[in-house]
């Protein structure tokens, strides 16, 4: 079968139907294939042993990917397997993303303009949130650094969020914005913080935030 490089495939990730979590997808010319397992670097041989007992004795059209710091599997399933769970799931994956890119937008400027310090103490403040929000997956400082540091854009792993978890963070991001700046002038305006987003993600996201309740938080 195949021996794929990162630069050869598209990864994003959609959520488990029946289970709260991210299930990471592999998109590699017009094919979809499905996580089924992950070795470190040093594992060469054991993951290009999996790759042959799966596609040479077992016949199943699966991929390896070559990253340099790690192989992984990956087994080919029909498009209609995930796509009747994709659209909501994709749409709310993208609310995510948008939200982390605002919390590294805000975090970015209080450090440019009030200092490292007062970035660390925002980063503790915001950890102290999601502790107190018991928001899934982000409870812990490491969780909280761990999603400044991310690319949302290209992560495998997201938080499992709902959309009523999304405009909770929003709102308490707008809080200690506010608290930090002295004024809202640090969420105006929204769009020109996802630039980095695909245009039709940041217009879905804009749709969505002008029909939610923090609509006049984040304009």
């Amino acid at each position: 079968m195949f021996i794929l490089k990162r630069q050869d495939v598209e990864i994003s990730s959609i959520q488990h139907p029946k289970r709260d979590q991210q299930v990471p997808i592999l998109y590699y010319q017009g094919q979809t294939f499905r996580l089924i397992s992950v070795f470190k670097a040093s594992q060469e041989e054991e993951a290009k042993a999996l790759w042959r007992e799966l596609t040479d004795n077992r016949g199943k059209a699966c991929v390896l990917l070559e990253e340099p710091d790690r192989y992984s599997v990956w087994g080919k399933i029909r498009a209609e397997q995930i796509s009747s769970d994709t659209d909501n799931h994709s749409r709310t994956r993208i609310l995510i993303q948008a939200s982390i890119l605002l919390l590294q937008s805000v975090q970015i400027d209080i450090e440019e303009m009030l200092g490292s310090k007062q970035a660390t103490l925002f980063q503790k403040d915001m950890s102290e949130v999601c502790r107190q929000k018991q928001f899934p997956q982000v409870s812990s400082p490491d969780a909280v650094k761990y999603l400044l540091s991310i690319d949302p854009l290209q992560a495998l792993q997201l938080p499992p969020w709902q959309e009523d978890r999304v405009i909770t963070f929003l709102q308490e991001l707008h809080r200690l914005g506010k608290a930090y700046f002295g004024n809202t002038h640090f969420a105006d305006p929204v769009v020109d913080r996802l630039q980095d987003m695909p245009e039709g993600d940041r217009s879905l996201f804009m749709g969505w935030l002008g029909q939610s309740p923090i609509s006049k938080l984040w304009h």
